[in-house]
């Protein structure tokens, strides 16, 4: 399932520069995928696109909006439960120029 960033958000921005695919913005940005850009998903706070959110499947072992929270308010989305197979074909597409090992514990949280 893709990460979400609850309501209890402080608006710090440690999450946005983790984010191995873009996937955060500022409350009130518009995110862009494809080539398209789309309005943003909350005014308030930081938000995570779904489309974009491999949950850092492919990229390390963990979430890294969800190690760096100051308040923990990156959780799992229950709106947008996704396998690790999903997850890291799309890490695949958003980067199609780069090489991925295979998954591994170090490369998924999955491999736990």
């Amino acid at each position: 399932m893709a990460t979400m960033i609850t309501e209890e958000c402080i608006n710090c921005g440690a999450c946005e520069p983790e984010c191995p695919n873009t996937a955060i913005y500022a409350g009130g940005v518009q995110w862009e995928l494809g080539g398209q850009t789309n309005e943003a998903l909350s005014n308030d706070f930081y938000y995570i696109v779904p489309a974009k959110c491999t949950e850092c499947v492919g990229h390390f072992d963990q979430e890294q909006c969800a190690a760096v929270c100051p308040v923990d308010c990156c959780v799992p989305d229950p709106n947008h439960v996704e396998t690790e197979e999903q997850l890291y074909e799309r890490a695949k597409t958003l980067h199609p120029d780069r090489t991925f090992a295979e998954l591994s514990p170090t490369t998924s949280h999955f491999r736990k």
